[in-house]
């Protein structure tokens, strides 16, 4: 017995509400599997549900239908409130998007992995932590809009394509500058991730400004991220900046979920057999290798995903036959596969060092 293959068998256990199955959808944790007992916490969100209190025997049903009947198996279940951060926060999985530098692409990326999550069914919501450039209200075509707040005081995101989404551009006039010092663009962050109906989330992806700086350091102090996924374009600038944001997330104990090319090459609309490699070959393939971290897509230039963006269209809705659409919906399921595997066990809480 292995831990994949348990989870194989627990990816047979659907919620029928969610419509997924638990494995894809962050219920199952700390999976342990010893040489004849399996046991992991499994978490179903609100208690009472008819899901909730027959999940438990449906999973050891199934491990047991399939590993036999002599295998031990011990669940603990935790109900929402009652486990960790990203629970009671009602993320079944939270998922930064990082990049060592910016001009790579990473908000685009960002909100087309939000887009293509929604669209396969999953409940996600989108975090823009770039206090200082937000660009997500301009992409998603909701510039001019305000949250409202609730009677219970929480702020409530807005929706857009499926999305639940919050942004400081969706706070402060687009005209002016949020000029503020490091614990005020901390504080804002906390308050978004906090302060915040979200309501219950399969995937929360919180897109980060470039570099290794405060807002980094405040979200994997505030919440407990499944994992990250570091954008980069092939030229060698870019990836020296993103082996920098890899090791920061390995240093505060984060998983690496996978590295995203962007601008991978570029296709002419006339000449549709050709692609020509601006920004070089194959470079975060290479970065992949080297760190042992999957490469998820690589995302093609193309004038219609640049457009899109500016229009407040995302190319999943609006071109979503493109090669550049495709990519992202392969990427989105990609990583669907990927926190499974993350969430496999418990990871170490984050060590952040001062000097």
């Amino acid at each position: 017995m292995t831990r994949k293959a348990i989870l194989q068998v627990l990816s047979t256990v659907v919620d029928p509400e969610r419509e997924h199955d638990i494995a894809r959808l962050g219920m199952v944790r700390n999976l342990e599997v010893a040489e004849n007992a399996v046991s992991f916490t499994l978490h179903v969100g609100a208690a009472g549900s008819d899901f909730s209190r027959r999940a438990p025997e449906l999973c050891r049903q199934a491990i047991q239908v399939a590993l036999g009947a002599d295998v031990a198996v011990n669940i603990k279940v935790v109900t929402k409130g009652k486990a960790q951060v990203p629970v009671e926060l009602g993320a079944g999985h939270m998922i930064a998007v990082a990049s060592g530098k910016g001009g790579v692409g990473k908000s685009t990326v960002a909100v087309n992995l939000a887009v293509a999550l929604a669209q396969q069914g999953y409940r996600t919501g989108l975090v823009d932590t770039d206090i200082y450039g937000p660009s997500i209200p301009v992409m998603l075509g909701i510039e001019g809009k305000k949250p409202r707040v609730n009677k219970k005081r929480k702020i409530v995101p807005l929706q857009k394509f499926g999305v639940h989404l919050l942004s400081m551009g969706l706070l402060v006039d687009a005209s002016q500058a949020v000029i503020w010092r490091g614990p005020m663009v901390s504080s804002a962050v906390r308050q978004f991730l906090n302060d915040a109906d979200w309501g219950e989330l399969d995937f929360l992806i919180l897109d980060l400004p470039p570099g290794t700086g405060d807002i980094q350091l405040t979200i994997v102090q505030t919440v407990t991220l499944t994992g990250a996924v570091i954008v980069s374009t092939p030229q060698p600038v870019a990836l020296a900046d993103a082996r920098k944001g890899v090791a920061m997330f390995e240093k505060v104990n984060v998983p690496v979920l996978g590295i995203i090319e962007n601008m991978a090459w570029f296709t002419p609309p006339d000449l549709p057999d050709r692609k020509y490699y601006l920004f070089g070959e194959g470079g975060a393939r290479v970065l992949a290798a080297e760190t042992g971290i999957p490469l998820l897509c690589a995302i093609p230039l193309e004038q219609e995903l640049r457009e899109s963006g500016d229009e407040g269209m995302p190319i999943l809705i609006g071109a979503p036959a493109s090669a550049s659409a495709v990519a992202f919906q392969e990427c989105a399921t990609r990583i669907v596969r990927a926190v499974a595997g993350a969430a496999e066990k418990e990871w170490p809480a984050p060590v952040i060092e001062y000097k």
